[in-house]
């Protein structure tokens, strides 16, 4: 066998088949799938069975891939998540630049399943922050790792003690043996419902929070730092009215949609009068975030961020 994929899940029956479907469609037929299953209440693991998966035990992400990992018979592991989506020809690419470049560690560029322009922005900023890290501090994310069975097997896998990033830590130790490259010949589609649930802006300045810990204090090991959940992508626990990006991440999406609308509707319509309110809200908006990004509000939120960012009355190097 030349390629295992692995899928850790969490009552992922709802958006699982659409993996596996694009999995089936590709041109590459040498490859098996092995969902790890975390106790699903659902019916995830009969899904993953009719399509013809190997169903193992899993547990929290890590657990997940370690467990699918000890099960596989490939050569190379393709670590993905639930709700991605692979285009035409990727098990076949991502295989075939690796054996031609003889790479063992590997991660490819990630696109939004989304039509907002804000949701392209954020994932291509996300790209460069990969390609910029390759040889400083690399890192990927645990739904578009590709690695070696020998390079995984010679670190130990992924460390299940770790409660969050633990992708970014398997990574960062096996460069330690093999470089970390960003394919060119491949890209891999990944679902927004975790931008839905948190907050576009809300999840970036989580990541932010948690690498700056990663650097000053080192791995995450319990839920003090960051809330993590594995699943429950079906409620929401935001405060509509958190703070100021919320309001503007909301305003962003919702002109996007306004200008859809309009593009469509604008033949042979003078849309000036109708443009007219949001062209002002447009304009609020900007004056919103000049104020909220100006040079002295920076200045008092940075002063705040290292006052209070690793909580009150802990002191670094103390206990996380």
């Amino acid at each position: 066998m030349k390629v295992s994929i692995i899928i850790p899940a969490l009552d992922e029956e709802a958006i699982l088949p659409r993996l596996l479907d694009s999995i089936k469609a590709q041109d590459f037929d040498d490859y098996e799938v092995i969902v790890a299953d975390a106790r699903s209440r659902d019916r995830t693991r009969e899904v993953a069975a009719h399509y013809g998966c190997l169903v193992v035990e899993g547990g929290s992400p890590a657990a997940g891939r370690n467990a699918g990992a000890r099960a596989a018979t490939g050569e190379l592991l393709y670590f993905l998540d639930a709700d991605v989506i692979l285009p035409p020809g990727f098990i076949r690419n991502v295989h075939d630049e690796m054996q031609d470049r003889f790479i063992d560690l590997a991660t490819c560029e990630i696109k939004p399943l989304s039509d907002y322009q804000l949701d392209r922005v954020i994932h291509k900023l996300i790209n460069l922050a990969v390609i910029l890290n390759l040889w400083i501090d690399p890192k990927a994310f645990g739904f578009c790792i590709f690695v070696t069975k020998r390079l995984f097997d010679r670190v130990d896998g992924f460390d299940e003690t770790i409660y969050v990033a633990e992708d970014n830590n398997f990574v960062k130790r096996a460069s330690v043996f093999r470089p970390l490259h960003f394919l060119g010949s491949a890209c891999v589609m990944v679902s927004v419902r975790r931008f839905e649930k948190e907050g576009r802006f809300a999840y970036v300045r989580k990541g932010i929070k948690l690498n700056l810990y990663r650097t000053f204090k080192g791995e995450i090991r319990n839920d003090g730092v960051v809330k993590y959940e594995f699943g429950a992508f079906d409620k929401t626990d935001r405060n509509e009215n958190s703070d100021v990006l919320d309001k503007i991440e909301r305003q962003l999406l919702k002109l996007e949609e306004h200008s859809r609308r309009y593009i469509r509707a604008s033949a042979g319509r003078d849309l000036q009068k109708e443009l007219r309110p949001h062209i002002n809200e447009y304009s609020h908006l900007i004056s919103d975030l000049d104020a909220y990004l100006g040079r002295r509000e920076r200045k008092t939120l940075l002063r705040e961020k290292w006052k209070n960012f690793f909580g009150p009355g802990k002191r670094k190097g103390g206990p996380a």
